[in-house]
Formats: C-alpha cells, structure tokens, sequence
C-alpha cells in the first residue's frame, strides 16, 4: 500500500504515524480541521477539513489504499461516519488507533469499568469501545482496531514491541505502556503486512 490517508494528521499519534509511514516511501495525505498546525513534508499532502463531514470527507479519500482514523472519539469522527466515508470512497481498508479502555484486565472486566480508572479518560475510552463495538458488526470493509498499552506517550523509537488481543499487555514491572513512536511502527507494520483483518489487536512492551 502506498497511498494512505491519516485523519487528525495534528495530534500526537497521527503526526508520528505519518512520520513513520513519510519514512517507509509512502505517500500520505493529512487531514485536519486546521492543517496550520501540521509541519509541511514531501510526500505528504495536507488538506484541511472536518472529518464528520461525511460529504467533504469522502472525495478527499479517493484512491487511497488505506485510511487511519486517528482523531479523538468524544468529539471526533464516530465510527458509522469513518466506515460510510471509506466504503463511498472505495478505500478498502480502515485503520483506528484505539485506546486501552476496552481491553480486558481479567475475563470480562474492561480496564474502563475498574475503580482506579482515572475519570478524566472515562468518557473518550467509552467512546472508543462503543467504536469497536460498531465495527465489530461491520461485515463488509476490511477494518482494525489497534489499541495501544495504558500509558501511551511520545518517546523513543526503539523499534521493539509486542503484540496481544483483547488483554492489556504490561511488562514485567506491571507497567503496561507503549512510545507513540513504536506505536506507530506497530500501525505501519500492520498496514505493509496486514495481519489482523477485522480484528482489534494491542502493541505494548
């Protein structure tokens, strides 16, 4: 794939997955309600708009390979509008970066419906799983959740991680986190080696 569209090319995990796909040869195009805030590279192609708005949205993701959602889900494009946009469009393939709310701390429990979860995050990690959850009954568009670990910062590029499903990963203090930076490698590895088709998945160290 070599055409890929990244919405919320401004934020923190968008900006670095461009970067690390800018850095394979890839051509991305940013997509932002002010692309002012993004720094001008080759191969990457900026275009300002609202990704909620579906009609807007739509001829801006022709031709691409493959579309990143990377936007907020309290507030950001909702999962029915990223799976209308890229069907309209004909990209076949939806990336999301996804948060560690809805993954399992035991069989059953959601890290998000545990009492140490931090209340200022309980509303966005809500959102994210009622997005999985929409595209868990999605049948027709190639899609994958990519959840990060807990603690999901920018930092190093290591170039190390490793994968799970539905289980927050920790390492072997217990502390479940991930850089953005191998996050993005995680993201960029999936799309060049598609490995998890209509699943969600987790990277953490």
């Amino acid at each position: 794939m070599s055409n890929i569209a990244i919405l919320g090319i401004t934020g923190r995990a968008g900006s670095r997955i461009a970067t690390e796909l800018l850095q394979r040869g890839r051509r991305v195009t940013g997509i932002a309600r002010n692309t002012a805030k993004a720094e001008a590279k080759p191969s990457l192609n900026l275009q300002q708009a609202d990704a909620m708005q579906l009609d807007a949205l739509v001829p801006l993701l022709r031709g691409h390979d493959a579309v990143i959602s990377s936007t907020h889900f309290a507030g950001g494009i909702d999962a029915a509008t990223a799976i209308a946009a890229a069907k309209k469009a004909g990209v076949p393939r939806l990336l999301v970066v996804g948060g560690a709310g809805s993954l399992e701390v035991a069989p059953g429990k959601a890290l998000v419906d545990t009492p140490e979860f931090p209340a200022a995050y309980k509303t966005e990690a809500l959102a994210g799983r009622a997005f999985l959850e929409t595209l868990r009954a999605e049948k027709e568009l190639d899609w994958t959740f990519i959840s990060p670990s807990a603690f999901f910062e920018p930092g190093e590029r290591t170039g190390g991680y490793r994968l799970g499903a539905d289980q927050l990963l920790a390492d072997a203090n217990g502390k479940s986190w991930i850089s953005m930076e191998d996050y993005a490698i995680a993201m960029a590895d999936e799309i060049e080696k598609p490995a998890h088709s209509r699943r969600r998945f987790t990277v953490g160290y």
